[in-house]
C-alpha cells in the first residue's frame, strides 16, 4: 500500500478530484499555500494499493498541467519598500508534485 501525497494548483483541483472519484479513489483534499509564490494549492492525500499506483499517476498527470502566468514579485524583506518596484515576472505554475510514501499499514475505523 502508497500513500501518495500530491500538491496541486487550485486551478485544477476540481478537474482532478471529479476524475478521482469517477475512478474509484479516495482521497483527502486539503487546503495549502505554495511559499515561493504564496498561491493557494491542494494538497490530496491518496491511499492506494501499489498496483493502483500507475493508474492513479496517470489521472494526475491528465488533469494538472503546467501553464505560464505573470505574477508580481513580493518585496523584499527588511528592504525600503518605497524604492521597490515590482516588475510582473513569467513563472511556470501548475502541475503536481507527487510524493509515494510506502504504509506499513492501514484502518479504517
Amino acid at each position: 500500500m502508497k500513500l501518495v501525497v500530491a500538491v496541486v494548483q487550485d486551478q485544477d483541483s476540481n478537474r482532478l478530484s471529479n476524475a478521482l472519484t469517477k475512478n474509484d479513489f479516495r482521497a483527502t483534499k486539503l487546503a495549502s499555500t505554495g511559499g515561493f509564490l504564496r498561491s493557494g494549492n491542494t494538497t490530496f492525500l491518496i491511499g492506494v494499493d501499489d498496483s493502483r499506483v500507475p493508474k492513479l499517476m496517470d489521472l494526475i498527470r491528465d488533469n494538472c498541467r503546467a501553464r505560464e502566468q505573470m505574477v508580481a514579485p513580493v518585496s523584499p524583506m527588511g528592504g525600503n519598500a518605497d524604492s521597490y518596484i515590482p516588475y510582473p515576472v513569467e513563472v511556470e505554475v501548475g502541475g503536481a508534485t507527487i510524493f509515494v510514501l510506502p504504509i506499513e499499514q492501514f484502518q479504517q475505523f
